[in-house]
């Protein structure tokens, strides 16, 4: 089955021609969820609706159990872990306090390799430069390698509105993609659809906008890879322009470094004429000496791999060999905010590997659905807040979707003080609430608290009324989850336990003394 989508996509690349006249369709690729990131419900409410999608929960369970095992294996094997990690957080807290130097290293050898530098200040900017350069080489669509910074910058929905067509070519994007879906994970964007709803989604999508999957297709992963590979095929050997992220930057020589499982990155980093890379600008290290401290981390954190099968450098343009017109777009978007905070700075450390949320029993209930950003977990908890701020409710209830637990820090390859760093987040969205002079339920509570711990007499008053109230209930272990507002706004999510029968003053005065 072919739409009109798939025909006219057909004929441009066949014809190499331009715009569509008269073409009847509302989208060139599959659409996401409508609707911005940032203007998600806060994570109460989104952790409510997730925790209702029990299928999803079984999935995460399994998979983030699966990947976390591997990842604890292949660490144990490393005699040096601990000063892999200790080196790493050092090399990237030294890139971050010189980092306008080594961005200017990094520039000068991208452009003396032949390569075009562009500087964005926010995600507006950064995809206009991408736009623009797309719409420069007179090609309708692109094919994309996973990349974390053009979902967080919208870039698909950018070049959508300006009539290009983006293809994402990783397995699991594809996937997000087709279902008309999100990202729930860093590493694995479809970590919460299982077999059987993958292999529907392509039955039902992938006809729609290329090759269909075959008939009959089984839920195997080998099938569904398979169909996959077919799909794309087409879309890599017809595509002009390629589109790329970046894990590293490797200031002293102007390398790009991409580290992948699949292969659909090197097709992108090689097919096409135009490669345009959007890179955040913390991702840069020193020198490629730093960089092997980060190749030993990177596949054993995410993974659970000694080495990623596909780690794809290039530098530049070289004449006759793989892309022709290379540009890097050099992205801020919220980090130099971040390199400013003293306590925040740290969340630039990030390689994206994921180990944070897949450690993290949080995330393995909710999903990343919850977190409204294309950074979930531990690692979004922190970094969406300091990137984009505290104004909206979403953001300011992201500090709290944590145990403080501190499982994320003991596995992150770049120590990354997780529990600390959200505790300071916490106090800023109180230090928020109290600037606004306005009645917060939160800071009348504490108010309340405060009157109540500032004498004894009211303390030993509220234990003796508390001390009532488990006599009577006594029979019960809880209070159950029906108290009236605005207790059951506690109560509705847990379990209050029923107030001993006698206070500690109480057993004090008497015989416990």
């Amino acid at each position: 089955m072919t739409t009109t989508v798939g025909k006219d996509l057909g004929e441009r690349a066949t014809s190499g021609s331009g715009a569509t006249s008269g073409t009847a369709h509302k989208r060139l690729t599959p659409a996401p969820p409508p609707g911005k990131l940032e203007d998600s419900p806060a994570f109460p409410a989104a952790a409510k609706r997730e925790l209702g999608n029990t299928q999803q929960r079984d999935n995460l369970l399994r998979a983030t159990a699966t990947i976390r095992a591997k990842r604890a294996a292949r660490a144990a094997e490393v005699d040096q872990w601990e000063e892999l990690r200790v080196a790493a957080a050092a090399i990237k807290d030294r890139a971050h306090r010189h980092l306008a130097d080594y961005l200017e290293q990094a520039e000068a050898n991208l452009t003396r390799a032949g390569a075009h530098v562009h500087w964005a200040r926010d995600a507006a900017e950064a995809n206009q430069i991408v736009v623009d350069l797309v719409c420069q080489t007179g090609v309708h669509e692109v094919v994309k390698v996973k990349s974390m910074v053009t979902q967080e910058t919208e870039l698909n929905e950018a070049l959508e509105a300006a009539g290009i067509a983006a293809w994402e070519t990783d397995l699991a994007e594809l996937i997000v993609q087709l279902g008309h879906d999100r990202p729930s994970h860093v590493l694995v964007p479809a970590i919460h659809r299982n077999r059987s709803e993958i292999r529907d989604i392509f039955v039902k999508e992938m006809g729609l906008y290329g090759q269909a999957a075959p008939e009959g297709i089984s839920d195997q992963p080998a099938e569904l890879a398979a169909a996959a590979r077919r799909h794309l095929r087409d879309k890599f050997l017809r595509a002009e322009v390629g589109i790329s992220g970046g894990n590293f930057i490797v200031a002293d020589t102007g390398s790009l470094v991409i580290v992948e499982s699949e292969g659909n990155g090197r097709m992108c980093l090689t097919l096409p004429k135009t490669l345009i890379s959007v890179v955040g600008i913390e991702k840069v290290v020193p020198t490629f000496e730093d960089l092997e401290v980060f190749m030993r981390l990177l596949p054993r954190s995410s993974t659970g791999e000694r080495m990623n099968p596909y780690t794809s450098m290039w530098t530049g343009v070289t004449p006759g060999d793989g892309p022709q017109d290379v540009h890097v777009v050099l992205v801020d978007n919220g980090r130099t905010n971040a390199l400013a905070d003293p306590a925040g700075r740290q969340t630039l450390r990030c390689i994206r590997c994921s180990a944070c949320m897949n450690t993290c029993p949080v995330y393995a209930q909710v999903g990343g659905h919850a977190y409204g950003s294309v950074y979930p977990g531990p690692i979004g908890i922190c970094l969406t807040p300091l990137l984009r701020g505290l104004d909206r409710p979403i953001d300011r209830s992201l500090p709290y979707a944590c145990t403080l637990c501190g499982a994320c820090t003991e596995v992150c390859p770049v120590k990354i003080e997780f529990p600390d760093l959200i505790v300071q987040l916490r106090r800023r969205v109180a230090e928020s609430k109290q600037a606004e002079r306005r009645p917060h339920l939160e800071t009348t509570a504490m108010a309340g608290g405060r009157f109540v711990f500032a004498r004894g007499s009211r303390f030993g008053l509220v234990g003796y009324v508390t001390g009532l109230a488990g006599r009577v209930l006594a029979p019960r272990r809880t209070f159950g989850r029906h108290l009236p507002w605005p207790a059951s706004l506690w109560t509705r999510a847990r379990d209050l336990p029923v107030p001993p029968k006698r206070s500690f003053r109480h057993w004090w005065k008497g015989a416990g003394r």
